[in-house]
């Protein structure tokens, strides 16, 4: 299945078995990228990055 990037609208190749939450990267402009799956619909939105606690 074929999606755009929502940073930079590159065409994104997704593998059959990708699965919701799973982190890709545009491979364009380098943008994390999570999956979000509906039923049939597949949307790409930019990933939250994790918030480094440095053990504090």
């Amino acid at each position: 299945m074929k999606v755009k990037c929502p940073v930079c609208g590159a065409e994104i190749e997704l593998p059959e078995d990708v699965m919701d939450g799973e982190i890709i990267e545009c491979e364009s402009c380098g943008a994390q990228l999570e999956v979000k799956k509906s039923g049939d619909k597949i949307e790409l939105k930019v990933a939250e990055e994790a918030a480094e606690d440095w053990g504090e």
